[in-house]
């Protein structure tokens, strides 16, 4: 247990673990962040397409492309949809990896994004929406000023749970050959004299650890503040 302790002080004292960890941590933060923006933007296309008025023709197509774009990312390996946009899809000299991975976890999060969205929209009272369109509104406008923003209250926590999962998920990039915080753990674990991997994975375990909770933290100091809103 000595032992280990030291292992733990020694990452934190030595500037080539730290730097390692550090610079591992940084990648991760930029695949989350990118991977979560591209989400979020893709997701709420998506539901929309998807909730769109099954009497409009002009949205027949976008509609079956979102479903099928739905089905197809929910229902495969986010290992496997990496591999295919690593090695096939931007199997191109040059291209920068980085931005491989944060199309790769950005177009999967945007699949359960959506279906989030999605679920959050319909469970507004319908009554909601009848209200605004007896009052005159277009059913555009009723959507835009009356069903989303209460859609919004429902879905943050929901959305804050895909986030979490994406931020773990970014470990894999690994297997295409990028450091990320989980593979700079394994260098650091490996080819030292520290000797073990147990040391250099708990601390970014975590590392890992702090980043989901400040996002914890922040997710439900906006459902407080939502919350309090409503009973003004």
């Amino acid at each position: 247990m000595t032992r280990f302790f030291s292992n733990v002080i020694e990452i934190f004292t030595n500037p080539k673990y730290l730097n390692e960890l550090l610079n591992g941590l940084k990648m991760t933060l930029i695949l989350s962040v990118g991977a979560a923006l591209l989400g979020l933007v893709l997701g709420t296309l998506v539901a929309i397409c998807t909730l769109s008025d099954r009497r409009n023709r002009l949205m027949a197509v976008p509609r079956a492309i979102s479903t099928v774009y739905v089905t197809v990312i929910r229902g495969t390996p986010m290992a496997l949809q990496l591999f295919i946009m690593a090695f096939v899809v931007f199997a191109i000299r040059g291209f920068p990896q980085v931005v491989t991975a944060i199309i790769a976890f950005g177009i999967n999060s945007g699949a359960y994004v959506a279906e989030n969205i999605r679920a959050g929209i319909l469970s507004v009272d319908i009554g909601q929406t009848e209200a605004g369109l007896s009052m005159g509104l277009s059913r555009r406008t009723t959507m835009m000023r009356i069903v989303i923003p209460q859609a919004i209250k429902n879905v943050i926590p929901a959305i804050g749970n895909e986030l979490i999962a994406l931020i773990k998920e970014t470990s894999i990039v690994s297997m295409i050959g990028m450091k990320d915080l989980n593979m700079a753990a394994q260098v650091i674990g490996g080819g030292n004299n520290l000797a073990t991997y147990f040391a250099p994975m708990l601390v970014a375990a975590l590392f890992y650890l702090a980043i989901v909770y400040t996002l914890t933290f922040a997710v439900k100091r906006l459902e407080r503040r939502l919350r309090a809103s409503d009973k003004r």
